[in-house]
């Protein structure tokens, strides 16, 4: 088991790093939410209202274009990389060490579910884990989703992400 913290250079190759898998990983978590999910007669997500919702409570703009800005570019390409890039991987090698990326990809996104779910919804005004109805559930399998998505295509792009 290593004790040391790996973490990535802060460049360009990991800024695209970034962006490339966090596309893909949000595009994986919308077409569950958006569309399997309905399609199976399962909740529909809506992730730019729950960025509305916040956006709103904080006292900012509140539209759909900023919704959707900050569901997709500030969360999706930014924020969900940079926690497993700077954060959950160092800390689960330094912990854990050396595994299988599917497993902590997996938790990973169960973490976010958590984080997003359980508490952005409560900042938000909204009720805790959305009083957990289907579209809790159906956010759960989203989160986790992403978290392998992006950790796959990671790993397709630069074989060290983890």
């Amino acid at each position: 088991m290593s004790n040391t913290l790996r973490f990535p250079a802060l460049n360009r190759q990991t800024l695209g790093l970034m962006f490339i898998s966090g596309f893909f990983a949000t595009i994986a978590f919308d077409l569950w939410g958006q569309a399997i999910s309905p399609a199976l007669g399962f909740a529909t997500l809506s992730p730019h209202g729950l960025a509305r919702s916040l956006l709103s409570t904080l006292g900012l703009p509140a539209g759909n274009f900023a919704g959707y800005f900050v569901h997709f570019y500030l969360v999706g390409l930014v924020g969900y990389p940079i926690g497993w890039l700077f954060v959950f991987a160092p800390a689960w090698n330094r912990i854990v060490g050396s595994t299988h990326w599917f497993v902590p990809s997996a938790i990973y996104g169960f973490g976010l579910w958590i984080f997003a779910i359980g508490g952005i919804t409560t900042i938000a005004g909204l009720p805790f884990f959305l009083g957990f109805t289907g579209i809790t559930w159906v956010a759960l399998v989203g989160h986790v989703v992403y978290g392998i998505v992006m950790v796959a295509v990671m790993r397709m792009i630069n074989r060290t992400a983890v």
